[in-house]
């Protein structure tokens, strides 16, 4: 016996995740959305959908009034939450409970006590359960602010007390970057959260970022469900996550499982959480926070225990006891998962990106791949929300198969229309230091100090990419010549079997020649021959080109008439201009076009809202003074100028 109807008051990947497994159990949806959502997949996918409101998400899914009113219109018996819940709408819950709506999630008094930093670390300590030293109250103005940091001793972490995702969290080295880390929280928690309370901890530098899964039921059974390493992170969110962790013994986990088992029980849990670890390099382990809902990284725990969460958690709120016991737990091969986002990585590792997905299509035919996504072609991705666009999971009998396969769903995604971070991704996955399992916290401003730069290519590889580039110019100049299968003019037959080119990647301009044998081409680059073997499909996103007996799968993103071509080759887009011999020599004649002089604009590096401008019209500024603050996708961003001047 389980519930006849469900409302999800959530959008996107979670929502769709949410809805499959109901279908599974044979229980009815109802999907909320607002007005720019109206054609969002989940809203397809659910067997109802109501429109809550415009497109912010406090006039819409966080609308309690709204989201209270389609419950009672659609008599829908449990509602699942996966949002960050107001406490008002937690006592309309309450009162919902009483004309019989099931809240798929853990009670009241547990959100409350989890959902605030300040009462979870008191609870967390009176369970026995490691914390991180730092200050317990709530931090009153800028100067008090200081003067705790300045006690507790740099660096410090302030973090909002109602936050999560990395929203509202700075880290501090001294007092002025803790008055600037006081106002920019606050704002963002305000705007988050509906509630600017921080608090202010020391910051452990170069920690691992641990989180044990745990489920327990109303029966007062709590299982731990082994852990998932989330270290990969830029501005304290999550890139990429694995289980289990390359780091953990059996001893530590199982300390770290009955220290979140212990909270658990503390607070009365009763469905999915996770209870969140800094761990050092000594494997000391702190607690950082526990998730009251299920987590964005869920699908790794699945994929090694074998267990449905969302099934779980709807088992737990109808009253049902849990069917597994700890000794049951297994931890089952390797799972990875990469968080596909809409964001220019090349920009403080990842700056918001908005546009329409003009071409899209998961990797679904690569073995053993799992793609939780809310979005299709034709979807927008817009400024009111998580620039995600899905969560690409893969999973291996070991680490190293896991990864191989994430490498070719990686080159196996096409998505076209936003910028995205796949090339990152792929580089994290196959850097030496992660796949030896040397992480931490800081594991990308450590490698790529001056920011990412996508992927550095070998001479070999550059000599791979030119002789691709030049095989898949030739291959176009062959089809143009033909007609409906057919030569265009039959009686002047092209017998064409050699191209002189010169391609242009970067800096460098490179003589490449091409011969065709058969569906293959020979070229010679740098003096050195290249045999190229493809089917040539120039109509199919992806290509499977074989070079000289390696794989690769590449992606011609776009071309023009003049010879400039984009190709997304080991994940990275370089830009190339193939042109002949000939047309190569005439091109010195061509004017060029001059660079626009930006130095005296200030130019939003991403969509988004202006929440504060500093100065105003005849102001002088000096270099690096703010100018205004840009919120865009739930972060604030400081707008700096780049040289002194007059406004």
């Amino acid at each position: 016996q389980t519930f006849e109807k469900l409302l999800i008051a959530n959008r996107g990947e979670i929502a769709c995740r949410v809805i499959k497994t109901c279908k599974k159990m044979g229980i009815k949806t109802v999907a909320i959305h607002s007005d720019v959502d109206a054609n969002a997949v989940h809203v397809k996918m659910a067997d109802e959908a109501v429109c809550v409101g415009p497109a912010p998400t406090s006039k819409s899914y966080l609308n309690m009034d709204a989201i209270m009113e389609v419950i009672r219109k659609t008599r829908a018996q449990a509602v699942s939450l996966n949002v960050s819940i107001c406490c008002s709408f937690l006592s309309s819950l309450s009162l919902q409970a009483s004309e019989g709506v099931t809240f798929i999630g853990p009670d009241t008094h547990a959100i409350q006590a989890m959902g605030d930093k300040i009462e979870s670390k008191l609870l967390a300590k009176n369970a026995k359960v490691n914390t991180i030293p730092g200050f317990d109250g709530v931090v009153k103005d800028a100067d008090e602010a200081v003067r705790i940091a300045r006690e507790i001793g740099y660096p410090v972490m302030i973090k909002a007390s109602a936050g999560g995702g990395g929203k509202g969290m700075r880290i501090a080295w001294d007092d002025e970057e803790t008055r600037e880390g006081f106002r920019f929280s606050s704002q963002e928690a305000a705007s988050s959260f509906g509630d600017d309370r921080l608090l202010i901890e020391k910051f452990i530098d170069n920690p691992r970022h641990i989180e044990i899964q745990v489920l327990a039921d109303k029966h007062g059974n709590a299982l731990w469900l082994n852990e998932r390493e989330c270290s990969i992170q830029r501005r304290n969110q999550k890139v990429v996550e694995e289980a289990p962790s390359t780091f953990l013994d059996p001893e530590t986990r199982r300390a770290m499982g009955e220290q979140a088992v212990a909270l658990a029980k503390a607070v009365k849990y009763s469905s999915a959480g996770t209870v969140e670890f800094l761990v050092d390099s000594s494997k000391n382990f702190y607690f950082l926070e526990m998730n009251t809902r299920l987590q964005v990284e869920h699908p790794v725990t699945e994929c090694i225990t074998g267990l449905d969460l969302v099934q779980e958690m709807i088992r737990v709120a109808k009253g049902y006891p849990l069917r597994h016991k700890q000794a049951d737990i297994p931890i089952n091969g390797w799972a990875v998962e990469c968080r596909v986002y809409a964001e220019d990585p090349y920009k403080s590792f990842g700056l918001p990106s908005i546009g329409k997905l003009s071409q899209y299509q998961e990797p679904l035919h690569v073995p053993s791949v799992r793609v939780d996504s809310g979005i299709q072609q034709g979807s927008d991705i817009s400024i009111y929300y998580d620039p995600m666009i899905s969560k690409l999971i893969t999973y291996g009998s070991n680490r190293a198969e896991a990864l191989k396969r994430m490498e070719e769903a990686l080159d196996n995604y096409v998505i076209r229309g936003v910028a995205h971070n796949i090339s990152l991704l792929r580089e994290v996955i196959v850097h030496p230091r992660f796949v030896q399992g040397d992480i931490s916290t800081k594991f990308l401003p450590e490698v790529y100090p001056d920011g990412f730069k996508g992927h550095q290519l070998t001479d070999l590889e550059r000599r791979q990419l030119l002789a691709t580039a030049a095989s898949l110019y030739v291959a176009e100049q062959l089809r143009s010549q033909r007609f409906l299968g057919t030569p265009r003019i039959p009686i002047a037959k092209s017998k064409r079997s050699s191209w002189e080119l010169s391609v242009q990647l970067g800096d460098g301009i490179y003589p490449v020649a091409v011969s065709k044998h058969g569906s293959s081409f020979s070229v010679e680059v740098d003096g050195m021959k290249l045999n190229v073997t493809s089917e040539w499909n120039l109509a199919s996103p992806l290509l499977s080109v074989t070079i000289d007996g390696t794989q690769r799968t590449i992606q011609r993103i776009s071309r023009n008439a003049s010879g400039e071509t984009s190709i997304q080759f080991l994940g990275t887009v370089y830009k190339l201009q193939i042109l002949t011999k000939v047309a190569a020599e005439l091109s010195k004649y061509m004017p060029e076009k001059a660079a626009e002089d930006t130095s005296s604009i200030l130019r939003s590096p991403m969509p988004g809202t202006v929440v504060a401008v500093s100065v105003k019209p005849g102001d002088m500024v000096s270099e690096g003074q703010e100018i205004c603050v840009i919120e865009a996708m739930k972060m604030q961003n400081s707008m700096i100028a780049a040289k002194t001047g007059k406004v």
